[in-house]
């Protein structure tokens, strides 16, 4: 009996450790970071593996991550590589950092192959903060548009169009038109609230079905001034995990694969995955980059080619990277100042035109006496 209840208490541990390691965790990319750079820092000093995720997994400060790493100690203890037990969490490690690690177990580099990861995700960091900072000024800006026309339409408005009512002589098209605006604000506020939050769910649903989403990230390329944005986020993006991927000794097939999946654009996407195909029919990187001039500029074809005769692709990526990395830096900086003047004068047509609405019948009226 006491051999059955042991039996049964071991698949039932089984059990939830599947199901646990299902759970979607949401873990910041900061902490994730942070472990990289921890256990880089460790395993350089000399202490073994399960010692450097047994400190971790009691000190980090984010219990979701402490507990995966307690697990993931608990499977290297029994044997398995770190790589195999990084699988258990897919949503906290995704293919790039597990190949990263596989690769540096195989040639017996693994703490060269976290130093690798702590770099890239160090770079992707930055990258991301800056474009996140970027949007910070202009999502403000709209944000409080909204807010400041909404309260005009719903509380200032309709006491200054109440006077309007007793207007004996026909009023401007501008003041008509506001008139309507409030009336049906009024009257229909909230169906018309609730319509606009179905249309933006129902654009984001189609946006995320594969066919539009194709067409979509393939237009958004061609836009003015955001289209040149998204190429530079891409390439950087592109030659950062590639470059990561190859000083860890992934194979170049392989590392164009996963290098496709960590790309945003959908373009990029399928353009790695046909490059990744023509590159087991023998062909160089830069010869099969070069087909997708739209979203691989001559600039990068010719200094991955340059790298492939030299030996030195590793290197050459990684300068790819690092100008990349600066012109978003600097789009970035400049975004607010290239987004500014677009919002100041839609925001400025806006005031004009309730003041023109507000004022025109004012001024007819002073007239009259």
């Amino acid at each position: 009996m006491k051999k059955i209840s042991s039996k049964n208490n071991s698949d039932l541990f089984e059990k939830i450790k599947a199901w646990f390691a299902k759970v979607t965790f949401h873990v910041p990319f900061t902490q994730k970071m942070m472990f990289a750079y921890h256990l880089q820092t460790m395993t350089e000093a000399g202490l073994p593996i399960v010692n450097a995720l047994k400190v971790l997994s009691e000190e980090l400060d984010n219990k979701k991550m402490r507990t995966a790493v307690g697990a993931i100690k608990l499977e290297v203890e029994k044997g398995k590589q770190l790589s195999e037990a990084l699988t258990l969490f897919p949503k906290i490690f995704p293919p790039v950092y597990i190949s990263m690690i596989a690769a540096g177990e195989s040639a017996g580099q693994l703490e060269e192959s976290l130093r690798q990861i702590s770099t890239q995700m160090k770079k992707t960091h930055q990258l991301t903060s800056t474009i996140r900072g970027a949007m910070i000024y202009p999502l403000i800006i709209v944000i409080a548009m909204v807010g400041i026309g909404l309260e005009m339409v719903i509380f200032v408005l309709p006491k200054i169009i109440g006077m309007f009512n007793d207007f004996k002589a026909e009023l401007p098209l501008a003041t008509r038109i506001l008139v309507a605006v409030v009336n049906f604000m009024q009257s229909y506020g909230i169906f018309a609230i609730a319509g606009f939050i179905g249309l933006v769910v129902l654009i984001v649903y189609l946006i995320h079905r594969p066919e539009i989403k194709k067409r979509v990230h393939k237009f958004n390329l061609h836009l003015p001034i955001f289209g040149g944005v998204i190429k530079q986020i891409n390439l950087a993006r592109f030659s950062i995990t590639l470059s990561s991927l190859l000083q860890s000794t992934v194979p170049i097939i392989e590392a164009v694969k996963i290098t496709a999946q960590v790309q945003g654009n959908v373009t990029y996407r399928d353009a790695l995955l046909t490059v990744s195909e023509d590159l087991k029919k023998g062909e160089t990187l830069s010869e099969t980059l070069a087909r997708h001039r739209l979203v691989f500029p001559p600039m990068v074809t010719e200094m991955i080619m340059v790298g492939e005769e030299s030996g030195k692709i590793e290197h050459m990526l990684a300068e790819i990277a690092d100008y990349y990395s600066n012109e978003v830096d600097g789009t970035m900086k400049n975004f607010s100042a290239i987004i500014e003047p677009v919002i100041i004068l839609i925001l400025g047509l806006a005031v004009a035109g309730v003041a023109v609405a507000v004022i025109m019948p004012m001024y007819s009226l002073a007239q009259q006496f």
